[in-house]
């Protein structure tokens, strides 16, 4: 009998996925989540005009979709001022990030971030041989200068940076980002994952040239615009880069129904203002129901909220599986010192009074061990 063979570096993977998805926690539980509070998706849904669009399109679902995705990369380099040329859509942030590191970096070859940030870029530059180089946060915060400090260190292809970021909800000033380019090693790249900047405070977007061979910028329709399931993000970059992305990325890898849902999205500016007025209130009702519980909510720029437990990691865990147990989806940080804290996404009233409700127990079995 015959067998796969597996390359090397596969075989020198751990079968490990990112992260266990909401639905696979419910199978394992038995019963649907009463309070899907834990991925960060925008409880509020898409613009109706989205839904609209993605309705109409559906009759057309037997033809491909646009493999250049030309209207939509052309209404977002108006709506951010750049040219055609320096946008890229692709399956989301994440899709974009395995074709940045296949791009970039070769088996061996060093790559920085933070340690405990988003675990799925991680994941790409292990699938792809590349060497992980971890910072510290500092005071729950990604620390730039450290992370660049260390890619010169080990003369570091490429360095991941959010901003807000995730899983904490810190960021920093825009103004911080555009100086510290200047300090980056010769032919070092600076992926600025800003995912969540649609509920950052003004200033948090640094002032960068789309022509800047330094940065790429990825953001994402997941998020404010609450098309989580249709997997679109987007890509700004100096045109070369953006266009050796066709040497590698699933170029039919877009449907036509997210395409159209995203280009309705975005020209719905009233539905994403009424989302992040929801977003702002839902971090407002998280704040005080951590309070009533004698918890300390984190500052966020984002549609999250990091709530400190008070203790260290065992204990956050504790809390978790309990409101887990309790039909609470919530997830937490996975590196200390930030994993005494648990991660709970904004939503309408229902949820946070579920989460009301089940937080007591789940603080009262924690200390109970």
């Amino acid at each position: 009998m015959t067998h796969p063979r597996y390359t090397p570096l596969i075989q020198s993977l751990p079968a490990a996925v990112p992260f266990v998805g909401p639905e696979e926690q419910e199978r394992r539980r038995g019963a649907p989540f009463a309070a899907r509070l834990g991925a960060n998706e925008s409880l509020y849904g898409p613009s109706p005009a989205a839904l609209e669009a993605m309705r109409a399109e559906a009759g057309q679902v037997w033809k491909y979709g646009d493999p250049t995705s030309h209207d939509l990369r052309a209404t977002l380099a108006a709506h951010l001022g750049v040219g055609l040329d320096n946008v890229l859509v692709g399956e989301g942030i994440d899709g974009l990030l395995g074709n940045l590191v296949r791009l970039l970096v070769a088996p061996g070859d060093r790559v920085v971030t933070s340690d405990g940030a988003y675990p799925t870029f991680n994941y790409h530059v292990a699938g792809f041989g590349g060497v992980l180089d971890k910072v510290p946060y500092a005071r729950d915060t990604e620390d730039l200068p450290a992370l660049i400090a260390r890619a010169h260190e080990v003369g570091a292809k490429l360095i991941y940076f959010a901003n807000p970021d995730n899983p904490m909800g810190s960021w920093v000033q825009g103004a911080a980002i555009s100086a510290a380019l200047d300090t980056l090693p010769e032919g070092c790249v600076l992926c600025l994952d800003e995912a969540y900047i649609e509920f950052a405070p003004e200033g948090t977007a640094p002032d960068i040239a789309a022509d800047d061979p330094r940065v790429i910028r990825m953001r994402t329709f997941s998020k404010a615009y609450g098309m989580a399931g249709a997997r679109i993000g987007y890509a700004v970059a100096e045109p070369d880069l953006i266009k050796a992305f066709d040497k590698v990325r699933n170029h039919f890898g877009m449907n036509r129904m997210a395409q159209a849902g995203a280009l309705a999205a975005l020209n719905d500016t009233a539905w994403l203002a009424h989302v992040q007025a929801e977003v702002v209130r839902a971090r407002a009702g998280i704040a005080r129901i951590a309070a009533e519980n004698g918890l300390i909510a984190l500052p966020s720029a984002t549609n999250f909220v990091t709530v400190d437990c008070g203790r260290n990691g065992d204990f956050a865990r504790r809390v978790l599986g309990s409101l887990v147990a309790q039909g609470v989806f919530v997830r937490m940080p996975f590196v200390a010192p930030q994993d005494r804290c648990i991660r709970i996404s904004c939503g309408p009233e229902r949820e946070l009074a579920v989460l009301a409700g089940a937080l007591p127990a789940a603080l009262d079995a924690a200390r109970a061990g």
